[in-house]
């Protein structure tokens, strides 16, 4: 028998229910609304408590400064125990008092640094693999579909490469943007079907980059295997160089 905490997906909704849950040793928490539940399972749903929040984050940064951004990663991750992995982190990190990645003998803790080793490389790897193409009003637009959650983490990046130009990196999976208007930038939900209008131009830049991309390219050495392990193919569908393939 289990006590499910269901929260909303926000991380303060998340703190909320480690703060709820804390002393319930049958807890499991989860954003994921068609889970199987078993028989004699009881279900709570649980409402974000910004003061409760508040002091589970406190608590954690005193006992180690890194926690909060490691529990943000696993939180980001595609998968569906990602809460309740992020919850047994917590308490093997309170219980323990020592930082959980120096606990690689617990499977919780290999279990959450995967996760947040999985976040890592895909936001490192995005940073190359975007394609972005011209408006017809002058903004930069690239879509993506990346496993895990982390437009907002690819943002800044780009900011520091664009400076001045406007752009928006759109994550088509979960129907959120970033959109910088060459000051700022903030996250939004995007429609699901959504009309982009490129410029003329575009059609123009697309088949050069193809053209150069084949150029560059030597057969006698083509190695399709390594290819897809440097460039997974999951990306291909968004890659200018890739589309056709």
């Amino acid at each position: 028998m289990r006590n499910l905490y269901y929260v909303d997906g926000s991380p303060e909704c998340f703190f909320t229910a480690v703060f709820e849950a804390w002393k319930d040793g049958n807890a499991y928490l989860f954003s994921q609304p068609n889970i199987q539940t078993g028989l004699g399972d009881s279900w709570h749903d649980v409402t974000p408590d910004p003061a409760k929040a508040a002091r589970v984050v406190k608590k954690l940064a005193a006992l180690d400064s890194r926690a909060p951004y490691e529990i943000d990663c696993i939180l980001r991750s595609f998968s569906d125990e990602k809460e309740q992995i992020a919850f047994e982190y917590i308490r093997l990190l309170v219980q323990g008092g020592v930082p959980v990645r120096e606990r690689l003998s617990e499977p919780v803790a290999r279990r959450a640094i995967e996760l947040q080793q999985k976040v890592g490389a895909e936001t490192h790897n995005l940073k190359g693999f975007l394609r972005f193409q011209e408006t017809q009003g002058g903004v930069f637009y690239a879509p993506c579909a990346p496993d895990h959650d982390i437009v907002d983490l690819l943002m800044p990046h780009f900011v520091s490469r664009f400076k001045t130009v406007a752009f928006v990196i759109h994550d088509t999976k979960r129907h959120v943007a970033g959109i910088y208007d060459g000051r700022t930038w903030r996250l939004c939900a995007t429609p699901k079907n959504a009309e982009l209008i490129l410029t003329e131009q575009e059609d123009g830049f697309s088949r050069l980059w193809k053209q150069y991309y084949n150029q560059v390219a030597i057969p006698e050495r083509k190695n399709t295997r390594q290819m897809k392990a440097y460039m997974p193919v999951r990306y291909w569908k968004f890659m200018t160089e890739k589309q056709g393939e």
